[in-house]
């Protein structure tokens, strides 16, 4: 049952992850692109202390001693999702929230590459050719005549390799806590990660931008709302990132384009294309390659 698990994981996540990033992407023209992001982290850091306890509490375990090496790894998880989460946002506000999604969704060759490189995690044939059928899918979709600006464009692919980076830096912080179970060392290092972020964006804000911290409590109803499932989102991602290979879990993810078609056919009333329906196919075809294979 545990090597389908982090499958499960992924598409939990892949939901929860579409409807926070629709939510965020609301708040930017009232919050800015700073502001809009801090909504992800500061109001996320409290759900991921009560999913800790909760985790503390079922398990009966006792919190992770870190190693050293733990972190470098978080705190380049923690910076580089910071920048990839402005770098969406403000994609997002640039262009449609589909083809910005596309150009996000380029995400896993590169995490398979920068997942060998620092982790040692291998990329099988079969594997290869799964993420490389599902990216096509996205490509298919990003590549549509006259759907990006070279600004939106180049916003989303620095994005794609931001997250990339953020994904190695957060399992590998993960795999670093070898003595504790795979549920505890997600957990902690979600909770670990969020106040990290939360903490430094809100020093950032108060010292560049206060008044946009003033702006994130009045909205709070909204921001809750936009915090919980990121939060929620993230616990599910560290959990199939403790299961599997990063590249695995973010070829998976990229079903994230059909909630995100979704959310835009029947909320942002954006029509879907024959290109877009050609490229949401291929990247069916290479889901259901990669867990044939897994």
């Amino acid at each position: 049952m545990q090597s389908w698990l982090w499958a499960v994981f992924t598409l939990i996540a892949a939901a929860s992850q579409t409807v926070r990033n629709a939510t965020q992407r609301e708040l930017t023209a009232s919050l800015g692109t700073a502001g809009a992001t801090q909504v992800r982290f500061l109001f996320g850091a409290p759900f991921a202390l009560v999913f800790l306890a909760v985790t503390v509490t079922v398990l009966g375990e006792k919190l992770p001693q870190p190693p050293l090496t733990y972190w470098p790894w978080v705190t380049l998880g923690a910076l580089m999702q910071i920048a990839a989460t402005a770098l969406m946002l403000a994609a997002m506000n640039d262009r449609s929230f589909v083809v910005v999604y596309a150009y996000t969704k380029t995400e896993p060759v590169q995490v398979a590459l920068f997942g060998l490189i620092f982790l040692g995690d291998t990329v099988t044939p079969p594997m290869a050719l799964a993420i490389g059928i599902a990216t096509a899918g996205v490509v298919i979709m990003a590549l549509k005549p006259g759907a990006a600006s070279l600004q939106g464009t180049l916003l989303g692919l620095c994005s794609a390799a931001t997250f990339a980076l953020s994904v190695i830096g957060f399992r590998g912080a993960i795999l670093t806590l070898g003595d504790s179970s795979y549920q505890m060392a997600a957990t902690f290092t979600l909770a670990v990660g969020l106040v990290m972020q939360a903490v430094l964006l809100s020093v950032y804000l108060g010292s560049r931008q206060r008044p946009v911290l003033a702006a994130i409590f009045a909205l709070w109803r909204p921001s809750l709302f936009a915090g919980f499932m990121g939060a929620l989102a993230s616990q599910f991602w560290f959990l199939a990132f403790a299961l599997a290979t990063a590249a695995s879990v973010r070829t998976l993810a990229l079903v994230e384009v059909l909630f995100a078609q979704a959310i835009s056919r029947f909320v942002f009333k954006q029509a879907v294309s024959l290109r877009e329906g050609l490229g949401i196919a291929a990247i069916v075809i290479g889901v259901v390659l990669l867990l044939w294979q897994r």
